[in-house]
């Protein structure tokens, strides 16, 4: 467990989805635990959830209901990714309105959702979805079921995902992500089967050696939207089971190097990649040019990130 001033910090009733998951993640409370209760009905009323869902129009939707995707990171599929971590259910009303709303808009020819406007998935999109909807209480939908299978279906045979095509990157973790939400006992052979190669994938390159040093991936973030970062590998291949494998000590150490002497971590970035080619493209295209949206100050502890490495770090070695 973290040092008590921390465990206070993260238990503040304040942020009620960071103090639910304290409990639950970190402490081990059972869903029936009465203070787990009382957290979990507050996180819609009160702290990021509650101002995220302030912000949602009656009829489900963030920003504008011609567009779930734009404009970034302000429209219903960056909030609804957000609100995933953030400890809410179908059991809202809100939260389940809103999903349908975005499994429809996103519907694909194969029976899944996450498509474009050809109808069919898109990786990122359809990975990130799969896994937010699972946190939601929808994995056993045969829409987000069929979404598995795809990205199954999808992956490069050698392991790993590519999201435009160019080739298997660290950058396409989204598949992997949504499989490792997906429990053991409902995967099927093949999205086992992508579960493995995808992760020795991951493991071969250690999260974060392809190419040239890449500093966004240094850079911790939060809300994730697309982009990866080493905590956000961690997270996944910890989730698979990976915990004792020695390729990872890299990641780890780079986890608790970022530690702070009070025992917190920095929220490092809200849009991490602002540098090199992305740069590039977005400054000659500036009409796609995202807004960020934050729920903490960049430079400063973060509640967010501080929970998600502690939840690492009791992961691999039960000593925080």
């Amino acid at each position: 467990m973290p040092a008590e001033p921390v465990r206070e910090w993260l238990l503040d009733d304040a942020q009620p989805s960071i103090r639910y998951r304290t409990l639950v993640e970190l402490d081990g409370r059972p869903e029936s635990d009465p203070e787990v209760r009382d957290a979990q009905r507050l996180i819609p009323k009160r702290g990021w959830a509650a101002d995220l869902l302030a912000e949602r129009s009656p009829e489900g939707w963030w920003v504008s209901g011609e567009s779930f995707y734009r404009p970034k990171y302000t429209a219903t599929d960056w909030k609804l990714l957000a609100l995933s971590e953030l400890g809410l259910s179908r059991r809202v009303p809100a939260i389940r309105e809103s999903c349908e709303y975005w499994m429809t808009a996103t519907a694909a020819k194969n029976g899944g959702v996450g498509a474009s406007s050809s109808g069919n998935p898109h990786h990122c999109v359809a990975g990130n979805m799969a896994r937010a909807l699972i946190r939601f209480g929808y994995g056993e939908d045969p829409r987000v079921h069929r979404t598995l299978e795809w990205i199954a279906e999808s992956a490069d045979p050698k392991g790993g995902w590519s999201c435009f095509g160019s080739g298997r990157t660290l950058d396409s973790w989204e598949g992997l992500s949504a499989l490792a939400a997906c429990p053991p006992s409902q995967r099927s052979a093949s999205m086992q089967r992508a579960v493995e190669l995808g992760a020795e994938f991951f493991l071969d390159r250690e999260l974060d050696r392809q190419g040239a040093r890449y500093a966004p991936w240094y850079r911790f973030h939060f809300p994730v939207h697309y982009y990866y970062d080493v905590l956000v590998g961690l997270e996944i291949l910890l989730a698979l089971g990976y915990a004792d494998d020695p390729r990872l000590k890299g990641a780890i150490a780079l986890v608790r190097s970022k530690r702070r002497s009070d025992g917190r971590w920095n929220l490092d970035a809200v849009h991490p990649d602002v540098e090199g080619a992305i740069a590039r493209w977005f400054a000659g295209h500036p009409s796609q040019r995202p807004t960020p949206f934050a729920l903490e100050n960049v430079g400063a502890p973060s509640r967010m990130i501080t929970f998600r490495a502690l939840k690492v770090l009791a992961q691999v070695d039960g000593v925080s």
